[in-house]
């Protein structure tokens, strides 16, 4: 069975059941609300045609959210003079759910649970996404005890390493006769220089030879 009812300047088909979308009407969410102006009731036995209303028809239903259409764009320009205007409009629009049906003397009722989720809110579900307002409460299951380990026993501390002396090498004096002292030297740490060979003693530089004296200059 099926209705066409009147409502903001419009008419509708309806049903019991249906989702129905139109124009702002007074009421809070989950109201109920009737409509008396109903033209033309079919179903089974025929079609009932109101002279303008069909007398004693209703329809019942549920009022799910009231919120704002898509937005539409009005653009206006004039050619040649420079005018161009653009404007935004969002309708304002009431969301019902057809409970029920009574004509002729018969009623028919919608079986179904009336949700009232409104659609901000089912878009959001459907990307994945929270809805404004209300905040996910996750419940984090307690985790398992671990198990301390033994400590493991400290390492003593290293001791200090002692040096030993070593023996200090000096080369003195010239190339034809070099004198070698040695000196034992005491130190906190090796040392790296002495261990290593001593560098050889650099060449005298060749002096040139003074130019012998003329006999004619006597």
């Amino acid at each position: 069975m099926y209705a066409v009812i009147k409502t903001g300047g419009k008419q509708y088909r309806v049903q019991p059941g249906d989702v129905l979308v139109v124009e702002k009407l007074d009421g809070d969410v989950g109201a109920s609300v009737s409509f008396d102006q109903v033209l033309m009731v079919g179903g089974d036995d025929g079609v009932t045609i109101g002279a303008p209303m069909v007398e004693g028809a209703l329809v019942h239903a549920t009022l799910v959210e009231t919120r704002r259409g898509e937005k539409i764009k009005i653009f206006k320009k004039t050619r040649r003079q420079g005018y161009r205007r653009t404007r935004g409009h969002r309708q304002s629009e009431t969301v019902l759910r057809v409970t029920g049906l009574e004509a002729a003397g018969e009623t028919h009722k919608w079986d179904g649970t009336v949700d009232l989720t409104p659609l901000s809110v089912l878009n959001a579900r459907a990307r994945n996404l929270a809805a404004r307002g209300e905040a996910e409460v996750v419940v984090e299951a307690p985790a398992a005890p671990v198990a301390k380990k033994a400590a493991a026993p400290k390492k003593a501390a290293a001791e200090p390493a002692v040096a030993e002396p070593h023996v200090e090498t000096v080369v003195e004096g010239s190339k034809d006769s070099p004198v070698v002292t040695a000196a034992v030297v005491e130190t906190n740490a090796p040392d790296v220089e002495a261990d290593a060979a001593p560098a050889a003693p650099k060449k005298p530089r060749a002096k040139k030879a003074a130019p012998a004296a003329d006999d004619s200059e006597a």
